[in-house]
């Protein structure tokens, strides 16, 4: 099974990055799980035709005991790819990274990952702060590499940055290591070269090169992935042929 976090800085891509990753393994054949580990719970949403799953915060705010089925707390979208959103407490109320921690305490316990048995898991996490529940596919083993999606800009490459000293503070307990960037295009001044620097002094890989694209924008408005909505633009093929070499690597170890 392939496990992979996708982890940024808020508002770099990184569920624009997750669910295309997502609909191209799943157009590859494979069964896929997508867990958005966002407060805002919107990491699914273009893998569902616009139309957001019911978050599993919310589902234990509106019921006084947890959900039973795992059909409760997901949907399943795009080519069977099964869709969760943990979502969060209220704004300005209790801390939402609680949000990651119940959500997989309940995955755990109904038994989710050898139920429905998935060649992909991926987790989309948000990476400003990585701590406490935001820090769980990190330290819990749920995850065993981190892809982390940066764009040339400075706040994105700080945030890049935190998530992998905290990814590398947890190296010696054998859990997710840190495979390499996803660089979203923001047409900023010298972007790759910036990137490029960064990804060298990491030592990391980019490994793959998004442009900055109107397709995927035409398409998200349709609650679309480009790998469903403009499978030919050239920014769907970069996610495809990531997809494609991650399986690849898979099949090689």
């Amino acid at each position: 099974m392939i496990k992979l976090a996708i982890y940024g800085k808020g508002g770099i891509g990184k569920s624009t990055c997750t669910s295309n990753l997502a609909a191209a393994f799943a157009h590859l054949g494979k069964k896929v799980i997508q867990i958005g580990c966002d407060p805002k719970a919107d990491s699914t949403i273009n893998l569902l035709e616009g139309t957001p799953a019911l978050p599993v915060m919310n589902y234990l705010a509106e019921n006084d005991e947890e959900p039973t089925d795992i059909e409760e707390i997901s949907k399943i979208g795009y080519k069977g790819i099964l869709c969760i959103e943990t979502g969060g407490p209220t704004p300005g109320l209790g801390c939402a990274g609680r949000g990651i921690i119940s959500t997989f305490s309940i995955l755990e316990d109904l038994n989710v990952f050898k139920k429905f048995a998935p060649d992909v898991v991926l987790y989309d996490v948000l990476g400003d702060v990585v701590c406490g529940g935001f820090a769980a596919p990190i330290r819990e083993g749920y995850a065993d590499e981190v892809i982390i999606v940066t764009s040339g800009e400075k706040m994105a490459l700080y945030a890049a940055g935190n998530i992998y000293n905290a990814v590398k503070n947890f190296e010696d307990r054998s859990y997710a290591k840190v495979k390499g960037l996803i660089l979203n295009r923001r047409n900023v001044e010298d972007e790759y070269k910036k990137v490029k620097a960064f990804a060298d002094e990491k030592e990391l890989e980019i490994l793959a090169d998004i442009p900055r694209s109107k397709e995927i924008t035409l398409c998200e408005d349709k609650g679309k992935t480009v790998i469903e909505g403009a499978f030919d633009s050239e920014s769907a093929q970069c996610f495809y042929n990531l997809a494609k070499r991650i399986l690849k690597e898979k099949e090689n170890e």
